[in-house]
């Protein structure tokens, strides 16, 4: 499998409720490298940007509304597959078909307080991660805790 990266946000009500630091844990866990790491008020263009196949629907605007009134953790995460693991560790959108152990169900609330946003494609994801982060303050190759653990025992 080829070497992927996404696009995870964890939104205003983890950052709220303080679960930033079990969403990475998940995802480190797991194995994924995170490459881009930054807490940020998401601004009206961002949020216009990320959810503009949303635009007319019903619900866009409680979309931009809610992702723009606090702050939330903007992740990239490297690995392979990491595009559908990402979603499969995060769980189904509404909480309440979430699988048990995913974090949408172990965290989220309801449907509009479920976490955590993933990218749900390869496509996605660079767009996604492009208008989080500039392409400098993306470490490719990051090592992470497991990777020098393996160093020191070679």
């Amino acid at each position: 499998m080829a070497i992927e990266r996404t696009f995870i946000a964890v939104k205003p009500d983890g950052v709220k409720r303080g679960l930033i630091g079990e969403v990475l844990k998940r995802f480190e866990m797991r194995g994924y490298k995170i490459i881009g790491l930054k807490m940020l008020q998401v601004t009206p263009e961002q949020a216009a940007a990320h959810y503009a196949e949303h635009v007319g629907k019903p619900f866009y605007d409680g979309l931009v509304k809610f992702i723009t009134a606090a702050p939330v953790v903007a992740i990239a995460l490297e690995g392979e597959d990491v595009v559908a693991q990402a979603r499969r560790i995060m769980g189904a959108t509404d909480p309440n078909k979430a699988e048990i152990g995913t974090i949408r169900a172990d965290f989220g609330q309801a449907m509009n307080r479920n976490i955590v946003h993933g990218s749900d494609s390869v496509e996605s994801a660079n767009r996604e991660l492009a208008i989080y982060f500039k392409s400098e303050e993306l470490m490719s190759g990051a090592k992470n805790s497991f990777d020098y653990v393996i160093e020191s025992l070679l």
